[in-house]
């Protein structure tokens, strides 16, 4: 899709070490931007309004190990259902010290995102 104010101008490529530019990329994958749109926030104060913040790397990795832990919860509550409804299920004890751990590993991630309990 053709935009209005596409961006047609380059900047003449900008000589750094090796080094440099590993730490221009780790910096701008931290503020969750691509190196143009990071250069383009510290050179202008914005990235650009078509600018995509891209969580990074290890949220994105926190953020699926969470949803992982909902599907085991979710797992877990249905075998507690099963267990109110009918009495009997082998391993109770068990499954409250897993409740706990899965708590704990949940509070864990959601400190881990910035998003508290």
């Amino acid at each position: 899709m053709r935009v209005k104010d596409a961006r047609t101008e380059v900047i003449p490529p900008i000589r750094c070490t090796q080094d440099e530019r590993a730490a221009i990329k780790t910096a701008a994958d931290q503020a969750g931007l691509s190196v143009g749109a990071f250069v383009r926030a510290l050179a202008l104060g914005k990235p650009g309004p078509r600018a995509v913040r891209r969580p990074p790397v290890e949220r994105k990795e926190l953020a699926r190990l969470l949803g992982h832990l909902g599907k085991i919860g979710s797992n877990v509550n249905q075998l507690a259902h099963g267990f109110n409804r009918t009495g009997i299920l082998p391993g109770f004890p068990e499954l409250l010290a897993i409740r706990d751990d899965i708590r704990q590993m949940r509070t864990a991630l959601m400190r881990a995102l910035g998003r508290g309990d």
